[in-house]
């Protein structure tokens, strides 16, 4: 054991976390058997199997699974570690390790474009998915801080309020409903609405709305992207219900507009989070804090005007 490297560990960890020897050496950029030795020499240092082959996949043993939460940490508090040394020169780097919903990564460049320029030592690794993948992300320590709109109840978080979210109904420009006069939301139920998967902030969102009108959660499709629902939607296939940050190039095109609908959009709010009761590293800190004070400054830009271009 003291012999392992990191290079040794980071091996494990990738393999244990794509169940694959090779996506783990794509994403080392090495070979597969520079991996697969890697792996040999700590079993060999171990003295234990710490992995096996399960069809075209690799699974972990007992003794793999004990190996890879020490491995994860052990990584982490070197990070860490050089990280507190930059701090103490006054240097802000490291690597910011970013997670966020699909809906927001729309709203991302505003904020990490300013901060980074900011900080040119700073690498960033973004993770972009829906929110159970964001959620066991953070879970597993795979990122530091997530963007999302509602904090995981399954999870203890540090949580704060940074920008509003609006997001509502939309159509084609030439849509039936747009020159329907006193639309109700009676009249969207029947439109064919396309909604985002369970659980997504926008589903959330749409289903307290219906509740709250006295309407059944009857809704046209479930469709599980942002990009294919604008897609079916321009084309004329039905009404979305999506966040305004997704259809912002839609609406200055003219592909899409807001529904003339009273409430329309609602407004919710954009958080960021990390474990609580975990140390978070400085670089995940900074951009925490810088998100908090700017945030809201730095995404208006991206909305304003959108409420005339989605009615013009």
């Amino acid at each position: 054991m003291y012999h392992a490297s990191f290079r040794q560990l980071q091996s494990l960890v990738l393999v244990a976390r794509h169940e694959s020897v090779s996506k783990a050496a794509e994403a080392m950029h090495v070979t597969q058997p520079a991996v697969s030795l890697q792996l040999r020499t700590l079993e060999s240092i171990t003295g234990v199997a710490l992995v096996r082959k399960d069809g075209r996949g690799i699974q972990l043993t007992a003794a793999g699974e004990v190996m890879v939460d020490f491995a994860e940490r052990i990584l982490r508090l070197w990070e860490h570690a050089g990280e507190e040394l930059s701090a103490l020169q006054g240097v802000t780097s490291g690597t910011l390790r970013i997670g966020a919903v699909t809906t927001a990564e729309h709203l991302l460049p505003p904020l990490l474009v300013p901060f980074t320029l900011e900080r040119p030592d700073v690498r960033l690794k973004l993770q972009v998915g829906n929110r159970v993948e964001i959620v066991n992300m953070l879970a597993r320590q795979e990122i530091d801080v997530a963007i999302m709109g509602t904090p995981p109840r399954e999870l203890r978080t540090n949580a704060a309020r940074f920008a509003r979210h609006p997001m509502g109904f939309v159509a084609a420009a030439d849509h039936p409903l747009m020159k329907k006069r006193k639309l109700t939301l009676a009249d969207v139920v029947g439109a064919n609405l396309l909604v985002r998967e369970r659980g997504s902030g926008t589903r959330t969102a749409v289903e307290r709305l219906f509740k709250e009108g006295g309407h059944a959660l009857n809704f046209g499709s479930e469709v599980s992207s942002n990009e294919a629902i604008k897609r079916m939607v321009s084309a004329g296939l039905g009404v979305g219900f999506l966040s305004v940050h997704a259809c912002a190039l839609e609406f200055k095109s003219g592909l899409l507009r807001m529904l003339p609908l009273k409430g329309n959009p609602v407004d919710a709010d954009w958080q960021v989070m990390h474990l609580a009761g975990q140390p978070i590293p400085k670089v995940a800190a900074a951009f925490q804090d810088f998100v908090i004070e700017h945030g809201q400054e730095l995404v208006r830009s991206e909305l304003e005007g959108f409420y005339q271009r989605s009615a013009s």
